[in-house]
């Protein structure tokens, strides 16, 4: 069955606000409106039919200077995965020192993606 929807395109500064046209069931676009370059079609077949966002949130630390510590997924998750994601993260408790870009969830939730952390702690 038919349906319609609207994105915004993400992946130029156009930001392009995109009219898809899509079967659910074929998991096909049939029509696609406003897509200023190329990459709309991608864009737009990516969001309707496996969208995916990256997990950004922060870890407690054991230091003398921060009580956190930012940590983020190292390529986007399945959009319906997210919560699992954040679940694991809540569970991990750090103790200085860390470094920026040490792995803190290695195959999280087995999605095959990693966790780390994005800011070195030294103490």
């Amino acid at each position: 069955m038919p349906e319609y929807r609207t994105v915004t395109c993400i992946l130029c500064p156009n930001a392009c606000q995109l009219d898809v046209h899509f079967d659910k069931d074929k998991k096909e676009i049939t029509k696609l409106e406003n897509a200023r370059c190329t990459r709309g079609m991608k864009y737009a077949m990516e969001e309707i039919f496996n969208p995916k966002r990256s997990v950004m949130t922060v870890v407690p630390i054991e230091s003398k200077l921060w009580k956190v510590t930012s940590v983020l997924t190292v390529e986007p998750v399945p959009k319906d995965k997210i919560f699992e994601v954040y679940n694991e993260i809540k569970k991990m408790r750090l103790k200085a020192p860390v470094k920026r870009g040490d792995v803190l969830i290695h195959n999280v939730c087995n999605l095959g993606v990693d966790v780390i952390i994005t800011r070195s702690v030294k103490e």
